[in-house]
């Protein structure tokens, strides 16, 4: 009888224990709503909402756990979200609520003006954030901010969004969706930057920055995604990912838009295992607002290893220096840039720095890309439709590019500019074939243009497979050029509508010189990897299948009908 009142009791502590774990696992919902919200409610039910981002910021958050703002209403402030620990299964979500009828469907507002950033996601992991817009136009430092920043890796910035892992471990997980991101600025209207501004790294004043994630102390992120989203009119870089070498993994950058940007669209480093596609990325380095960089890419890598960057559009970047549509910067390998539109970039096309490795431009349509003329407008570095740099860093000797390989790429420069290449004598391993090179007017061999180009000394050139290139003139490959096809094919493609801003415009009419003209990319000599998704391309930027031999240029004309 003991016996068995003793496993009784024992059964039901064991059923009592699951009972109440079960309870504690479960996920609450929090509304917040400023107009009707108070502090002292309990949060969970929109009649109950709380008011204030001071009083969410003392939530701890649990795995399922939903953080929602009231549709088209607007908080100022920073929201803090700090040592979260959602699950795969159970993240912890942070979006709005219809609240009323008025503002169904409409983005919660956070204006952090005067604050270091709208939101800060730190050291957590599977925390979701979607539909808000953030703006942060100036408003001054807060006085209790002030140290706050001294000891900031920020320093003086301001960001629309903060992501950071600055303690050691894994942070997975951390997914941005659907956001609005804004005005975001640290001074307040009127100041003018001095043109020394874009000669520096990244400058030395203070800007704002639409989303930037650090990665440091032994922090790093995995499964970061930002997708769906606009970043606007921000001071420097839209979208920027920092970090030692493979301390940003699998990160994905989809379907978003970044334009009116005083800095580069998107940046990254640290990153392996990326993903960037769909995206579109406009007026990069702008100067509309005197508050701007002016300077900046349509995207860079640095220190990035196994990138995929296929089917964006990169438009109108502006700037004295680089300012390409994507450029490689030094210290990456495995960047596959594909499929993409590149127009009206005032640095070029084509742009790999030192210490690369095995990176690939294939499939891309570059439209009058390399307009920039150096000497005008404060420019120090000439735009080039083709340029392998070499450069690894102020006082340096230049090193590589390594094995890159450029094919398959439609190149078309109107009249008016005079298209320029550079490649250092310190390049090493090249293949350079199937593209169309349709430059109506003038062609130049120009320097390098970075601190100290390699113009004298050993040429260290080898390895290189140039062939099989289309030209619409003799003269548009110049001759001084340390490398030279091999078996050019000089002729006019005859594009559908050349100047048009179109791929469909770039449809060459010219069959018996594109189609089934092609060679099968082969391995650079000395090379045992090539790329990491392999050379052989399915289909091309349109999506025709690729059957027999590739045509020339990015668009297959043989199997288009």
């Amino acid at each position: 009888m003991i016996k068995v009142t003793v496993r009784l009791l024992l059964l039901c502590s064991l059923a009592f224990s699951s009972f109440s774990f079960s309870l504690s696992a479960n996920a609450t919902d929090y509304y917040v709503n400023p107009a009707l919200g108070k502090d002292a409610n309990n949060g969970t039910s929109p009649e109950q909402a709380f008011k204030s981002l001071n009083k969410v910021n003392k939530l701890k958050l649990k795995p399922g756990d939903k953080l929602l703002f009231a549709s088209g209403k607007a908080w100022w402030g920073q929201l803090t979200l700090k040592n979260l620990n959602g699950n795969i299964d159970k993240p912890i979500i942070v979006s709005t609520y219809d609240a009323d009828d008025t503002n169904k469907g409409k983005r919660a507002i956070i204006n952090a003006a005067g604050f270091a950033a709208g939101i800060t996601i730190l050291n957590s992991r599977h925390v979701q954030v979607s539909n808000l817009a953030i703006t942060a136009n100036a408003g001054g430092i807060k006085e209790w901010l002030k140290k706050a920043y001294e000891k900031s890796p920020t320093g003086s910035m301001r960001i629309g969004v903060l992501l950071e892992a600055n303690r050691k471990g894994t942070y997975q997980g951390i997914n941005l969706d659907n956001l609005l991101i804004r005005d975001i600025y640290f001074n307040e209207p009127g100041i003018v930057r001095s043109k020394k501004e874009t000669g520096s790294a990244n400058g030395t004043e203070s800007y704002g920055w639409g989303i930037r994630a650090f990665a440091r102390n032994g922090g790093k992120f995995d499964g970061l995604t930002i997708n769906n989203s606009v970043v606007t009119k921000v001071s420097h870089t839209g979208i920027k990912l920092n970090g030692p070498k493979d301390s940003l993994k699998n990160v994905v950058l989809s379907n978003n838009k970044v334009f009116d940007i005083g800095g580069p669209g998107m940046q990254m480093s640290g990153g392996r295992d990326v993903h960037v596609y769909l995206n579109i990325v406009k007026d990069s380095g702008s100067t509309s607002d005197t508050r701007h960089w002016g300077r900046g890419s349509g995207m860079w890598t640095w220190g990035t290893s196994h990138a995929l960057i296929e089917y964006n559009k990169f438009l109108n970047a502006n700037g004295p220096a680089d300012s390409a549509g994507f450029h490689i910067d030094f210290n990456c390998d495995n960047i596959i840039i594909q499929y993409n539109i590149s127009a009206n970039n005032a640095g070029g096309f084509i742009e790999i720095l030192g210490n690369n490795y095995n990176n690939a431009y294939r499939y891309n349509v570059s439209i009058n890309d390399g307009h920039r003329i150096k000497g005008k407008n404060n420019a120090f570095q000439e735009g080039k439709t083709f340029w392998f740099s070499g450069f690894v860093g102020k006082g340096k000797e230049h090193s590589g590019p390594f094995n890159s390989y450029i094919y398959n790429n439609t190149i078309y420069v109107k009249e008016e500019i005079l298209s320029k290449m550079a490649v250092t004598r310190m390049s090493k391993g090249a293949l350079i074939a199937n593209n169309i090179f349709h430059v109506m007017g003038k062609s130049k061999a120009v320097k390098g243009d970075q601190y100290r180009p390699e113009t004298k000394g050993i040429n260290h050139i080898k390895n290189v497979n140039f062939v099989n290139n289309i030209f619409l003139k003799e003269s548009t490959w110049p001759d001084s050029i340390l490398i030279q096809d091999s078996a050019p094919i000089i002729g006019d493609v005859t594009f559908a509508n050349p100047g048009g801003a179109a791929l469909t415009d770039y449809i060459p009419q010219n069959k018996d010189l594109v189609a089934n003209k092609g060679i099968e990319i082969p391995f650079i000599e000395g090379d045992k990897d090539g790329l990491f998704k392999g050379f052989k391309m399915a289909h091309d930027i349109l999506g025709n299948p690729i059957v027999g031999k590739p045509d020339m240029g990015a668009i297959e004309i043989s199997t288009a009908e």
